[in-house]
């Protein structure tokens, strides 16, 4: 599974903000950060503003903040709201072509990953997955936690 990258830009957008909760940021800063283009961070910005992910303000002195806490952003509703579809393979889609469409297992075995998958992302919020100090993420240290207990 591959997440588009605007989904990728978004995390880091938001990762950003959160960071930086003290002021308004701005796509120029974020887009210089990660070295990403301001034109595609313009269009990603937009979009989170309309579902609702920051808030923005117009004009001189403008920029994006959070529309939430870092602890009330879901991982899981987050990639679901942004990211087109989750069609890993053809017959997931609404074109499906595909000549074994209803005799293949394999639908049923991507699809139970998928849902793991997302399952996962809903354990954390975006609070977890910022840098601290030690340069760890709350969610690293979760899942060595899991690795350790033989969980993953």
């Amino acid at each position: 599974m591959r997440l588009t990258t605007m989904t990728d830009y978004a995390m880091r957008l938001l990762m950003h903000v959160a960071q930086h909760s003290d002021r308004l940021c701005t796509i120029a800063e974020i887009a210089e950060t990660y070295a990403i283009s301001e034109a595609h961070l313009m269009k990603i910005t937009h979009q989170l503003g309309l579902r609702g992910w920051v808030t923005t303000v117009r004009g001189k002195g403008g920029g994006m903040r959070l529309a939430q806490s870092p602890e009330n952003i879901n991982l899981g509703a987050f990639v679901r709201s942004v990211e087109p579809d989750f069609d890993l393979v053809e017959c997931f889609g609404t074109n499906n072509a595909c000549v074994i469409t209803g005799s293949c297992g394999l639908a049923g075995v991507l699809d139970g990953a998928l849902q793991r998958f997302l399952a996962h992302l809903d354990e954390f919020t975006l609070a977890d997955i910022l840098p601290t100090r030690t340069g760890c993420t709350t969610a690293s240290i979760h899942t060595v936690a899991l690795h350790r207990k033989g969980v993953t």
